[in-house]
């Protein structure tokens, strides 16, 4: 559906006051902007935190509007995007000729011979690192979340994406300095106002973090380049590809590309699994149907690419985590030029906020939506639903290039854990979000790994 833009009819967006999301802002960020979506009940609304005023938007059909139906006049610009980019580089994360000959590009790498090439990789990384796991905690079973499962994506990731083209020294030394960086960025987004040449709380560590992944980066590219194999790792598929006039990346480009990659490949797959443990740890009915299917389906066996097509609620659990925990929490744009929504108008040169965050809180699109119920993605659900409804791999021209990496090496790592452990959160656990590049987890998460009991 389209959103009509008679500029005749158009009225000013309703602002939200400096006393209405000040306090609460200063309190604790995520619960202001929950308060925030609620004054808002889908309206789009501009809201006033000194002098940065963004449009806040949260229904999916201005959401369309947005990302598909006029997306060239809403650029990734500004907000989170300019700490971003110092990260990722200008090529998947930025708008116009670069990033659409990134997009190209990746395209090609990440398609259907070559992911299920990357599916049997991970499989095979991931048996191997739940099997450590389960033997090193077979007399402390007790675990840091974050930590374990970092260590799983990171070393899956990182086989993939890099075969073996780096040591192990140095997959831990990136795959720290990639957390660091993209954790350590939540003052700039929470003041984008604030000029580079004023230090703010993490820029530090941020530009460490960034020289460290470089140090690590381009001596691999370069080594590859060199070599020029037939390998099927990401580098190695990334130095070949060309587009179709012919042209093929720099040793920036893909420096840039596999960083981009492997933040949206690892950190959403670590956050999202996070919040699992403690979705289900008190949900019996999930936890008991999402048990009964891992046992069915893989058994004793290793989760491969022959049990993902059977493993439907597993999916459907992992789809109701980033419903919930929308991991990609804010989606901003710059607005090139004047322009109406559904009535209201929107200045250009102004910041937009699109909010899956608030979208996946609706009542109006969503039964019930403080309530995990992965039965919203059951096969025959949801038809009569917006399709941007759900916003978890974004939506347009700028849709995720990994939606389907993230399906696949989550439900694996799932599967490979279950048919080891029944996890349980430690005594007293909290499992609290905070904002970030990401949603994370504010406390520290204990996992008991209790095993699973051997099948008569």
């Amino acid at each position: 559906m389209s959103i009509a833009t008679d500029a005749v009819q158009s009225r000013q967006a309703r602002t939200l006051p400096l006393r209405y999301v000040l306090p609460k802002l200063l309190r604790d960020p995520l619960k202001a902007f929950e308060a925030v979506g609620r004054e808002a009940n889908g309206e789009i609304v501009r809201v006033n935190v000194g002098v940065f005023r963004p449009y806040l938007v949260t229904r999916p059909e201005h959401a369309q509007h947005i990302l598909r139906d006029k997306a060239p006049n809403y650029r990734r610009e500004g907000l989170m995007w300019k700490p971003f980019t110092r990260l990722v580089g200008q090529g998947l994360a930025s708008e116009g000729p670069s990033w659409a000959f990134s997009r190209g590009i990746l395209q090609s790498v990440f398609s259907g011979k070559n992911i299920n090439a990357m599916t049997d990789e991970m499989s095979s990384t991931i048996a191997e690192a739940v099997d450590e796991l389960a033997a090193r905690t077979k007399e402390q079973p007790s675990v840091d979340a974050v930590t374990e499962l970092t260590r799983i994506v990171h070393r899956t990731v990182i086989r993939v994406f890099f075969g073996s083209r780096i040591s192990m020294a140095d997959a831990e030394r990136l795959g720290k300095a990639i957390h660091i960086a993209t954790t350590s960025i939540g003052a700039r987004m929470l003041l984008p106002f604030a000029p580079h040449a004023i230090p703010l709380p993490g820029d530090r560590a941020f530009a460490r973090a960034v020289r460290t992944v470089d140090e690590i980066m381009f001596p691999i590219v370069r080594e590859a380049r060199r070599q020029a194999t037939e390998d099927g790792d990401v580098v190695s598929l990334l130095i070949r590809a060309r587009d179709e006039d012919g042209r093929s990346f720099n040793d920036q480009q893909v420096r840039d590309d596999l960083v981009g990659m492997f933040v949206a490949s690892s950190e959403t797959t670590v956050t999202a699994l996070t919040w699992l443990w403690a979705a289900i740890d008190t949900l019996p009915e999930v936890s008991s149907k999402l048990y009964a299917e891992v046992d069915r389906v893989v058994g004793e066996e290793q989760p491969g690419r022959e049990h993902l097509d059977d493993l439907v609620y597993t999916k459907m659990v992992l789809q109701e985590l980033l419903r919930m925990y929308s991991v990609g929490w804010i989606v901003p744009r710059m607005v090139v030029d004047d322009d109406v929504i559904d009535g209201v108008r929107i200045k250009g040169g102004s910041i937009l906020v699109i909010s899956p965050y608030l979208t996946h809180r609706l009542e109006s699109v969503w039964d019930d939506p403080h309530v995990f119920d992965p039965e919203r993605f059951a096969p025959e659900s949801g038809r009569d639903r917006h399709r941007l409804a759900y916003l978890a791999f974004g939506y347009g021209p700028h849709a995720c290039l990994g939606s389907s990496l993230f399906t696949i090496e989550s439900q694996l790592i799932v599967s490979a854990m279950l048919r080891r452990f029944r996890p349980r959160l430690g005594p007293g656990a909290r499992v609290d979000p905070q904002v970030r590049l990401t949603l994370k987890p504010r406390n520290r998460i204990e996992l008991v790994l209790h095993p699973k009991a051997k099948q008569a």
